[in-house]
């Protein structure tokens, strides 16, 4: 698999990461184990989790494989910190003591003595950004975190923790992205560029979406009919999504090739994404994901799929003429 830098940093990683989050859910811990090797063995290195996927628990089942499946070296660990896990005062928020004690959390269910990647899960509007910062200052100073990066912020939001001086550099924001959520494109993509940020999309198939496997109906095992998942999936089920499915499934029966492979090979080699985040149920889906590493889209369909995803832009992101 192909190696990229994250961001303006020396860290190294795979065009594609694997995420975690429905393990402990709808992977138990035989099945991750048989993912992460299935990925490892395919060149992959970037393994995303956050303290409360699964209430901790798909942190507890990578950190049982580290060394047992893939050596703890051989991988890039990234997990998160911001949601709330619990109603204690350290239970969850971007503060500099929740911040420092979710840390000291994810290591101990990670087993390991630092973090490679470690990412502010959301924006707080209740503490001041300066103390937020300061907390991934510490967690640096101290060897317990290799790098620092956000998920989900805003344009301004990204652009204004990466703009303050005097912090630990931002090398990578988590964001939804995918040729039915393009909405990244107005503000956060030129701001991460900017700034020398990498972009890991989230939801690079649109949820599930993309691969076309709702076209009829709802799968029985899919997410769409699970009780956690159906409201997810939901959200990109509309007429606007359909047009596009269709056009990614008539781009991959010209290319010879399965309507998953061409949704995220093009989000893959979008300006500014280092790796798109895939997650799978099973090892069958993920070595479906992994095969879009064989498939660079021609520039016809790519200008294509451009166009029948496009999103507008207007006053102020397209400039006055």
């Amino acid at each position: 698999m192909e190696q990229r830098y994250l961001g303006r940093s020396g860290l190294r990683v795979s065009r594609m990461a694997l995420g975690t989050m429905t393990w402990g859910r709808d992977t138990d811990a035989d099945e991750a184990a048989t993912q992460l090797l299935a990925f490892a063995e395919a060149g992959g290195t970037l393994v995303d989790t956050a303290d409360v996927y699964v209430e901790g628990e798909s942190e507890r089942i990578l950190g049982g494989l580290l060394g047992e499946v893939v050596p703890r070296d051989e991988l890039v660990i990234a997990t998160k910190a911001v949601a709330r896990r619990n109603d204690g005062p350290f239970g969850g928020g971007a503060s500099r003591g929740a911040l420092l004690h979710a840390l000291d959390g994810s290591l101990r269910r990670l087993g390991v003595e630092h973090i490679d990647l470690w990412q502010l899960h959301a924006w707080d509007a209740n503490v001041p950004l300066e103390e937020t910062l300061s907390a991934l200052d510490a967690a640096v100073a101290s060897g317990k975190v290799r790098y620092a990066g956000v998920s989900n912020y805003s344009g301004w939001q990204l652009g204004t923790a990466a703009a303050l001086p005097g912090h630990t550099p931002l090398v990578s924001t988590q964001v939804e992205y995918s040729l039915l959520e393009r909405g990244v494109e107005r503000e956060v993509v030129p701001a991460a560029q900017h700034h020398g940020i990498g972009l890991l999309p989230w939801a690079p198939l649109g949820r599930g979406v993309l691969t076309g496997k709702y076209r009829n109906g709802t799968p029985s095992d899919s997410r769409g009919a699970s009780a956690h998942f159906a409201g997810y999936v939901e959200q990109h089920r509309t007429e606007r999504a359909a047009r596009i499915v269709q056009a990614v499934a008539t781009a991959a029966d010209g290319l010879g090739t399965n309507a998953l492979c061409v949704a995220l090979a093009w989000v893959r080699d979008r300006p500014g994404v280092v790796a798109p985040v895939v997650g799978a149920r099973d090892t069958a889906q993920l070595l479906g994901s992994l095969a879009a590493e064989e498939l660079t889209l021609p520039p016809a369909i790519r200008a294509a799929l451009d166009d029948v995803s496009a999103v507008e832009f207007g006053y102020p992101e397209r400039p006055l003429g």
